[in-house]
């Protein structure tokens, strides 16, 4: 039985994404609002919601028990720190706490996240037949000669 750590990362969470489009609702005010300090605009994609969910249940399943701050330094990025009359090193920026806190809570309410008291989130057994279910059907759908040993 295939893993989500035998398939790759960006087909599960493409495969993940199509699966909690129906689940995860995103909120009206997510159509304005940046995914991060260091960004400019929102995200242009239709999808963007449902994908960041299957990224962020992927990345709880994978790190175990993980807080919202965590996560937003994992989905955070790089703010250039040039203008046209200094030159400052780039510096570390965090990413959107409000999308990432609100999908997490949504993912608890489908039954696939739970709260670890003082300790984060974590998946829950429903949540982890999910990722692997959904792993074993990208497998199967993947053209890629070196991951038929996981078949």
């Amino acid at each position: 039985m295939a893993t989500l750590y035998d398939v790759p990362a960006d087909a599960l969470i493409e495969a993940l994404a199509d699966r909690l489009a129906d689940e995860v609702e995103q909120p009206d005010w997510a159509r304005f609002t940046k995914t991060g300090t260091g960004r400019e605009l929102p995200p242009e994609q239709d999808d963007f919601w449902a994908t960041r969910a299957g990224s962020l249940l992927r990345r709880v399943a994978v790190d175990g028990e993980v807080g919202v701050d965590r996560l937003t330094t994992a989905y955070g990025g790089s703010k250039g720190g040039s203008n046209r009359y200094q030159v400052a090193p780039a510096r570390a920026t965090e990413g959107s706490g409000k999308i990432i806190r609100t999908i997490l809570q949504q993912l608890e309410t489908a039954g696939y996240v739970e709260t670890a008291e003082g300790e984060g989130r974590r998946v829950t057994a429903e949540g982890r037949s999910l990722l692997d279910e959904t792993a074993g059907d990208v497998l199967s759908d993947l053209d890629r000669p070196e991951l038929e040993r996981y078949a």
